[in-house]
């Protein structure tokens, strides 16, 4: 995405092989960025080198070097974006790919350390939290804890979620939820929410329409 200001997202692909036209195609791309990236360096350094032994009156050709240099880093980056978006393309196709993002609405009953995922009774993510993540999360950000391929069909989705809860204890609850995998990309939502009728927190998973 990125639509949260946590961190990269991490991802299970069923590519693991390396193999194919896609991770050809991402291969290319990775190596046309390196190239990118040694030029930028390359241009840096050539800066450098005419600053260190450059008169007063030779400045201005400095200014206009660093020009080229911010003009190439941005390059860089925008290159690297249009990789991660194809790679996402290419690894996952809309037919096939399954999304989960983890999302918290208050808070105030449940301390997050980690969440756990598995699909079909297979572990397919395990991430701990770090305190400035779970506060981006208390913001309102989402954070995309899993994204692989599935077959059509019904599946099963459980995350347990641990953490501290109600008076400082320990906290481990777990939610679940089946779904039907049909043409197109499914996502799905992980919640933590706060069930303040009983000061206890609520852990749901539900289908994006």
């Amino acid at each position: 995405m990125p639509i949260s200001p946590i961190c990269e997202n991490f991802f299970v692909s069923d590519h693991s092989s390396g193999r194919g036209p896609a991770n050809y195609g991402i291969r290319k791309m990775y190596r046309a960025l390196a190239n990118l990236c040694f030029a930028v360096m390359a241009v840096c350094l050539l800066a450098l080198a005419q600053a260190s032994s450059a008169e007063p009156a030779a400045m201005e050709g400095a200014v206009g070097l660093d020009e080229q240099v911010q003009a190439l880093k941005k390059e860089v980056m925008d290159l690297n974006r249009d990789l991660f978006i194809l790679e996402e393309e290419l690894l996952f196709p809309a037919n096939t790919q399954v999304a989960v993002f983890v999302s918290m609405d208050v808070g105030e009953f449940f301390a997050l350390d980690s969440v756990q995922v598995k699909v079909d009774d297979k572990e397919v993510a395990n991430y701990l939290y770090t305190e400035h993540e779970t506060e981006a999360l208390h913001r309102g950000g989402v954070h995309k804890i899993f994204t692989s391929n599935l077959r059509s069909g019904e599946h099963e989705i459980v995350a347990f979620f641990t953490g501290v809860g109600p008076h400082g204890r320990d906290y481990r609850r777990g939610a679940s939820v089946k779904f039907e995998k049909g043409i197109g990309a499914k996502f799905l939502e992980l919640t933590i929410s706060d069930k303040a009728a009983k000061a206890q927190p609520e852990f749901i998973v539900r289908e994006w329409e």
